[in-house]
């Protein structure tokens, strides 16, 4: 007796195992997210990996997530902006580099890198994500660009990883001339001048893994709306939240 349409069989078993694999991007978009970048990879599916939010991993996030690869990427943007303020300020201290630091490497700063590259448009989320502005949230967006550098990292080694980085934090250590003023202690002063009482910081929430929590805090200040920060520690959301409040106020920077 004749198997009827054995050929569809097979090719729904090969769609299904495909499905069943790691999610990526197409060759189209491996172009262009390249391009952005300004590296090509020897192994394209760690570019697919830096790309996969854990949203889209059906459970396998360790195997299949950026995860890993920002945890890399954060290590590998620390040492890179390390060396460069080094070399950039021979005479500063750690206390003066250690703010300067903080301000390169910040989930701010990673996220307005991401926004620049356009990385929102290959960031793969799963559709519930995607309905909330998933793949254009800050927070994915400096994901995505830890992962690129740990990716760049894998894939070619410290010296191609140094040189994409500072390719694309060029304008903003060229920024960092004076030192970063602490938001924190800038708000208290400008609630000190006002009478008002101090502000005060709560906690929101704490989302993410164990080795990259993401966690959201508010600041308040009698007669202002609460305005929230995000940060990878509860520092500093505190600072990004002030900081969001100095400009909300027109305050000092």
């Amino acid at each position: 007796m004749t198997r009827p349409h054995s050929s569809n069989t097979g090719k729904r078993r090969r769609n299904r195992a495909r499905a069943e694999g790691p999610p990526g991007l197409s060759s189209e978009q491996r172009d262009a997210c390249q391009d952005a970048i300004g590296y090509r990879f020897k192994d394209p599916d760690l570019l697919d990996r830096a790309m996969t939010h854990r949203s889209a991993t059906q459970g396998k996030t360790a195997e299949w997530s950026n995860e890993r690869l920002e945890f890399l990427g954060d290590r590998v943007l620390g040492l890179v902006m390390v060396e460069a303020l080094m070399e950039r300020f021979p005479k500063l201290r750690e206390g003066e580099l250690a703010p300067r630091l903080n301000t390169l490497v910040s989930r701010k700063a990673c996220a307005v890198i991401g926004a620049e590259l356009g990385l929102g448009r290959f960031i793969i989320v799963d559709q519930s994500e995607r309905s909330t502005g998933g793949a254009d949230k800050p927070s994915l967006l400096a994901n995505a660009t830890e992962a690129i550098i740990g990716a760049v990292y894998t894939d070619a080694g410290l010296e191609r990883a140094r040189k994409i980085t500072l390719k694309h934090w060029h304008k903003l250590l060229g920024e960092t001339t004076e030192t970063p003023r602490d938001p924190k202690s800038a708000l208290q002063e400008w609630a000190q001048g006002a009478g008002l009482p101090a502000p005060a910081y709560r906690q929101i929430s704490r989302e993410g893994p164990d080795h990259a929590p993401v966690f959201t805090v508010a600041v308040l200040i009698d007669g202002h709306e609460p305005l929230p920060g995000v940060g990878s520690s509860k520092q500093l959301a505190e600072r990004e939240a002030a900081r969001a409040m100095l400009t909300a106020i027109g305050g000092p920077a």
